[in-house]
């Protein structure tokens, strides 16, 4: 028995309608599907096999590239002329990094140290380590610096100490040497006779304290019991803030540990973390819409408010003694040693800063400092976090190694840390990340389509069985007319 048209229509009409209420639901219910996987795979769990060893065992090549400011006149700066620097570089070292004494607490907290280990990429170097460079000698005048208010006389038994080591303002060695330290035979004796003086007890090195180390004990929210917490820090070395600032606001320990970021962005969100290398929290801010390898990120930049001094920015006083806007003086937390942090080549600084020190040009593509994010996981893409280390110099009355060397805030070393996320874990982030969430789009629109034309067919299959039922009945009628026809004009015919 064959089934009508009719019956087929009401089937499609069913099933188009189904599969549109389908397809509308998907539309409101699928975000809300992926966005909770997105929670489930981004929070510090060991059970996200993917994810948990990611952040464990970070997977992402990581680079640190160092230039130095090589001293071509430093008999002229002795004698009160301006400096005058080349920069040398790079010297890239690959870092690798990872995390140990990991300890989850009940209060969806994990506890860890995070370890760094350089090692020296020769190919992707100008040169060797053994290149020979000439910075300004912290040793000397750094400690000229510390020791300027101390009475005359002692002033001047330390510059005969620094003849007897035989330490200049200036020091000419190996990268190597400068990067992770060198025997001196003052700083043996500084650690014997004044021991906590220098931050290191071994060679002295400007990253001496780096290699082989770690960043000390992070505690930070799991995001199990509120995603939006994931990452931030709960305490650092036990501390719920520092005490190297002026201000309770400086002294907060805000955001996270500097790699990850809750998910879920907005060109509204910023980016906090917590450095201990600067002593400080800091806050990146939106600058645009981007694309790692296919994956959709947000730029984050340091606002130029960063290092504004107390005068620029009030929020920043906490912070001072400041100079210039574009330096961060970090002398408190750095054995009150006259170190200040900018960004390289002072990019985004006081424009005196530029014109006291010779060979220095700054530009946003190559001193610039940002953070590519992709915004639904808060997890970075593309990393290039650049700053300088500065020495502030003077000439200092009873310490004969300083000379009449001008009041400078010197440029000695910047250098970048970065890294990107590329090969099997870019395509998997591609895959599951915008691939997926496409497809679940698409196919979102295809049912909703697939059913509306479902409906219209039975519409059409609907109407066309109507035309069938009413086409016999026309021509019934039609016959009929006919022969009443045929009857009236017999009738009408003569007997």
């Amino acid at each position: 028995m064959a089934i009508s048209k009719s019956k087929i229509a009401v089937g499609l009409l069913v099933g188009g309608i189904l599969t549109v209420v389908f397809g509308t639901v998907l539309v409101f219910v699928g975000p809300i599907i992926i966005d909770d996987q997105i929670a489930k795979n981004v929070e510090i769990n060991p059970k996200n096999e993917m994810s948990y060893t990611m952040w464990k065992d970070i997977p992402v090549p990581f680079f640190m590239s160092v230039y130095f400011f090589n001293v071509l006149n430093p008999q002229e700066i002795l004698n009160g002329e301006k400096p005058m620097v080349e920069q040398r570089g790079p010297y890239v070292y690959s870092e690798k990094r990872w995390k140990d004494n990991i300890t989850f607490h009940e209060n969806y907290t994990v506890s860890y140290k995070e370890y760094r280990q350089y090692h020296f990429e020769r190919d992707m170097s100008v040169g060797d380590e053994s290149d020979v460079v000439t910075i300004p000698n912290m040793l000397v005048l750094g400690a000229a610096i510390m020791m300027e208010k101390l009475p005359y006389p002692v002033r001047m038994i330390i510059s005969a100490s620094f003849k007897a080591f035989k330490e200049t303002a200036f020091l000419t060695k190996p990268v190597g040497e400068l990067m992770w330290g060198y025997d001196s035979k003052l700083v043996d004796f500084l650690n014997n006779y004044f021991p906590g003086m220098l931050p290191s007890t071994g060679k002295f090195g400007l990253f001496a304290e780096f290699n082989n180390s770690n960043t000390g004990l992070f505690t930070v929210n799991t995001g199990q019991d509120d995603i939006r917490k994931v990452h931030k820090v709960d305490s650092w070395n036990g501390l719920k803030k520092v005490d190297y600032w002026r201000t309770e606001q400086c002294n907060m320990i805000n955001g996270t540990a500097g790699q990850m970021w809750p998910p879920f962005m907005t060109p509204e969100s910023t980016l906090p973390f917590y450095s201990p290398d600067a002593c400080r929290s800091m806050e990146l801010v939106y600058q645009r819409p981007g694309s790692v390898g296919g994956v959709p990120v947000y730029r984050f930049v340091a606002p130029t408010t960063l290092f504004a001094n107390g005068t620029d920015y009030a929020p920043n006083e906490g912070f001072c003694p400041c100079r210039q806007s574009g330096l961060l003086n970090v002398s408190s937390c750095r054995q009150k040693s006259p170190v200040f942090i900018s960004h390289p080549h002072f990019f985004n600084a006081d424009p005196f800063l530029l014109s006291t020190v010779l060979g220095l040009s700054p530009n946003e593509d190559d001193h610039g400092l940002f953070i590519d994010i992709h915004p639904e996981t808060g997890v970075p893409m593309n990393v290039s976090v650049r700053l300088q280390l500065n020495l502030y110099m003077k000439a200092v009355s009873g310490i004969t190694e300083t000379g009449k060397i001008s009041e400078v805030v010197m440029p000695m070393i910047w250098f970048g840390e970065s890294g990107y996320i590329d090969g099997p874990i870019l395509k998997t982030f591609h895959t599951n990340l915008v691939v997926m969430p496409a497809m679940m789009e698409y196919m979102q629109y295809i049912f909703i389509s697939l059913g509306l034309a479902t409906i219209l067919g039975a519409v059409i299959l609907k109407t066309q069985d109507k035309d069938d039922i009413n086409e016999p009945k026309a021509s019934s009628s039609g016959s009929e007319r006919q022969a009443e026809k045929y009857v009236i004009n017999d009738s009408e015919k003569p007997m």
